[in-house]
C-alpha cells in the first residue's frame, strides 16, 4: 500500500487480511498498537502477515509499539509504531526449514550409511536406520557411543582424520569398521563439515567395499601369477622336454635290468628324483598364463586319502578324515587337485615337528550355503584341512597366496600360490582362518558334478601292441628315446623333425600301401610347422587317422581340448612308458 492509501485505514479495517504466523486469523483488537493503547504497556516484535493484492502474498512485518503519555496522565493518548518489512527473512527462514526437513527425510530414510559426528571428540550425535542395519547397534545405542569405539584405528589415528575432514583438506577415506557382532568391514567415507546451531559437525556417508576389496585382493594375485606365469612357462617347457628324455629313459633302462640287479636301485633313485622335478615344472606351468585343467569327473574322497598316505607316509602326523558318505564328484583335472591337496598337505606336516593331528572334512553346499563366497550359483563341496600348528601370523594371511612368499628358509614360496591359481582354474575359492597358536585351516570350495563317476581298469604293467607309428618332434634326443620305448612296447616307428616332413612321410607311406597305424605329434615345433598345423593336413589325406598330440605346454587349449583338433589322444611332457603305452593302447583301440 501507498502512503496515501495508508492515511485514515486502521486495524480494524477489514481490508487488512492480517494473519499470524500459524496461519490463524489475526483481529484488529489484537493489533500491538491497540493492545499497546489500551494497556499502556508496550508491545515488541510482533509478527504480522498482510495480504498484498497485487502480488496475490502476504507481506510480512515486524510491529514494535511504543505509549506515549501527556504529563501527569494515566493513560496514554497516542501510541509509537514502527513497522519493518522481513519479508525476504521470512522466506529464507521458510526455505531453511524445507531444507531442514528435506536434509532429515534424507538421512532418516535414505538407505546409504549415515552418521552426525562431532569432531572434537568423535562423539556419534545420529545414526541413521541403514547404520543401526549395518553395524548391528540400534540408533539409541550407536548415540551412546564414538566413532573411536566403531574405527579400528588408533583414537589418535582418528581425531587426526576428523580434523581433515573439519578443514576440508580431505573429505574420502578408507577405513576398517567393526560392527556388533566382531566382524570387520572395509568401509569407504565421505566425510564433509555442516554447521548446526552455530557447532561444526561432520556428515559422513559410509559404503561398504569389504567386497570389492576382496575382488581387487583376488585380481592382484591373479596379475602376479600371471606376470610370474610367462617366464615360469617358458623355463618349464624346456625343462619339461629333458625331463621326458630322462624319465623315457630311465624307463627303458628299468625294462632292459632284471629285477634283482643293483643297478635297479639306483634307476629307482634317479626316477623318484625325476618326479620331483617334474612336480616342480607342474607347478610352475599350472600359474603359467592359461593352464586350462583336463577334467574329468573323480572322486574327491579318493584324491584326498591318496594325497595324504603319498605326503604323510615317513611323517610323524596323520590325518583323520570326516567325509560326507554322499560326498558329490567334481570335474576336475585330477593330478592338479592332488597338487593342491599335497602343497597344503605338506605344509600342515611341516607346521607341527613333532607330529600331530590334521583334520579333513568335506560336505555338500546347497546354493544357499555359499551367500558368501565368490563364486558362481550353484553346487559345491567344500573341503577342510586343519592343522594343529604355529599357526599363521596376521600380516602374512594376505600374502599367503602369493607367487614366492614364504616364511620357510628353504621353501620355494610356490605350492600355495599354485594351488590358488589351480582352485581358481576349476571356478573355486580357496581361503585360509588362522590365528597365531591356534593352527590353520584352508577351506576350498569346488563346483559339484552332475556326472556319474566312470569305471577305470588301470594296468601295472605297459601295454605292449603292434602297429607303425609315425613321430613328429624337433629334439633329437626325444625322438631317439621315444624310438626305444615304442620299440620296447612293440611298435615300430618312424620320426619327421616338423610338420612339412610328417605330411610328406604320411603321404607316401598311404601311395606305398604301408600306412602308418597312428601318428604321435608335438604341439610346438620353433621355426617349423607343429602338431596344430599338421593334423589338418593329415586328416585331409586320411580322416580316419587315429593321431596323439603331445608337449610341454599343458595350458595350452589344444591340450585340454585335443578331439575339438583333431586328436583322438593328449601326453603332457614328460611322460614315462606306462603312460605313453596306455595312451597308445587306448587310441588304436579306439577308446
Amino acid at each position: 500500500l501507498s502512503i496515501d492509501q495508508m492515511r485514515g485505514i486502521t486495524s480494524l479495517d477489514p481490508g487488512w487480511k492480517s494473519i499470524h504466523e500459524d496461519g490463524s486469523p489475526f483481529p484488529g483488537e489484537t493489533h500491538p498498537a491497540m493492545v499497546a493503547l489500551s494497556s499502556g504497556q508496550p508491545v515488541k516484535n510482533t509478527v504480522m502477515g498482510v495480504f498484498h493484492p497485487e502480488k496475490n502474498d502476504y507481506t510480512w512485518i515486524n510491529i514494535n509499539a511504543t505509549p506515549l503519555f501527556r504529563p501527569g496522565a494515566a493513560a496514554p493518548h497516542e501510541v509509537y509504531t514502527t513497522f519493518e518489512d522481513i519479508t525476504e527473512r521470512k522466506k529464507a527462514e521458510k526455505a531453511l526449514l524445507e531444507s531442514e526437513s528435506l536434509f532429515k527425510n534424507l538421512f532418516e530414510h535414505h538407505a546409504a550409511v549415515q552418521l552426525i559426528i562431532d569432531p572434537s571428540n568423535g562423539s556419534i550425535v545420529d545414526a541413521n536406520a541403514a547404520a543401526s542395519k549395518f553395524y548391528g547397534w540400534t540408533r539409541e545405542q550407536l548415540r551412546q557411543m564414538r566413532i573411536q569405539d566403531i574405527n579400528t584405528l588408533s583414537p589418535e589415528e582418528i581425531i587426526k582424520e576428523m580434523e581433515k575432514a573439519r578443514v576440508h583438506e580431505r573429505i574420502h577415506f578408507e577405513f576398517r569398521h567393526r560392527r556388533s557382532d566382531g566382524s570387520i568391514r572395509d568401509v569407504e567415507v565421505f566425510s564433509s563439515k555442516i554447521e548446526a546451531k552455530g557447532k561444526d559437525i561432520l556428515h559422513s556417508i559410509i559404503h561398504d567395499i569389504t567386497d570389492r576389496r576382496r575382488l581387487e585382493e583376488e585380481l592382484l594375485k591373479i596379475d602376479k601369477l600371471e606376470s610370474v606365469g610367462i617366464l615360469a612357462g617358458g623355463i618349464a617347457h624346456d625343462f619339461n622336454n629333458l625331463l621326458t628324455s630322462i624319465i623315457g629313459n630311465i624307463s627303458i633302462a628299468r625294462m632292459r635290468v632284471k629285477s634283482e640287479h643293483k643297478v635297479l636301485e639306483l634307476l629307482n633313485a634317479a626316477e623318484t628324483a625325476s618326479m620331483r622335478a617334474r612336480r616342480l615344472t607342474g607347478q610352475l606351468l599350472t600359474f603359467a598364463k592359461g593352464g586350462k585343467p583336463v577334467k574329468e569327473t573323480v572322486s574327491i574322497q579318493k584324491l584326498i586319502k591318496e594325497s595324504s598316505l603319498f605326503i604323510l607316509r615317513n611323517s610323524k602326523s596323520r590325518c583323520e578324515f570326516l567325509v560326507a558318505e554322499d560326498l558329490w564328484p567334481v570335474d576336475a583335472d585330477a593330478g592338479q587337485l592332488s597338487q593342491v591337496f599335497s602343497n597344503i598337505l605338506i605344509n600342515a606336516d611341516q607346521s607341527m615337528p613333532e607330529g600331530g593331528i590334521i583334520l579333513i572334512t568335506a560336505e555338500n553346499l546347497m546354493p544357499e550355503k555359499i551367500n558368501d563366497i565368490p563364486v558362481d550359483p550353484g553346487r559345491y563341496i567344500r573341503i577342510s584341512i586343519k592343522d594343529q600348528g604355529a599357526g599363521i601370523a596376521g600380516k602374512n594371511l594376505s600374502k599367503i597366496f602369493d607367487p614366492y612368499f614364504t616364511t620357510k628358509t628353504e621353501g620355494s614360496g610356490l605350492g600355495l600360490a599354485t594351488a590358488y591359481s589351480i582352485i581358481k582354474k576349476h571356478d573355486g575359492h580357496i581361503s585360509v582362518d588362522s590365528e597365531p597358536g591356534a593352527g590353520a585351516t584352508f577351506h576350498i570350495y569346488l563346483p559339484a558334478s552332475g556326472k556319474e563317476i566312470p569305471e577305470k581298469e588301470e594296468s601295472a604293467d605297459p601295454l605292449k601292441g603292434t602297429g607303425k607309428i609315425l613321430v613328429m618332434d624337433d629334439d633329437t634326443l626325444l625322438k631317439e628315446m621315444i624310438g626305444q620305448m615304442l620299440e620296447l612296447l612293440g611298435y615300430q616307428a618312424e620320426f619327421a623333425k616338423d610338420g612339412a616332413e610328417a605330411i610328406l612321410l604320411f603321404r607316401k607311406a598311404r601311395e606305398s600301401g604301408k600306412p602308418y597305424d597312428t601318428a604321435i605329434l608335438d604341439l610346438t615345433i620353433p621355426g617349423g610347422m607343429g602338431g596344430k598345423e599338421a593334423i589338418k593336413k593329415l586328416l585331409e589325406i586320411d580322416p580316419e587317422l587315429k593321431a596323439v598330440v603331445f608337449s610341454g605346454y599343458s595350458d595350452d587349449p589344444v591340450m585340454s581340448n585335443y578331439r575339438e583338433y583333431g586328436f583322438r589322444g593328449m601326453m603332457s611332457k614328460p611322460f614315462d612308458m606306462q603312460k605313453l603305452s596306455k595312451v597308445l593302447h587306448d587310441v588304436i583301440k579306439g577308446q
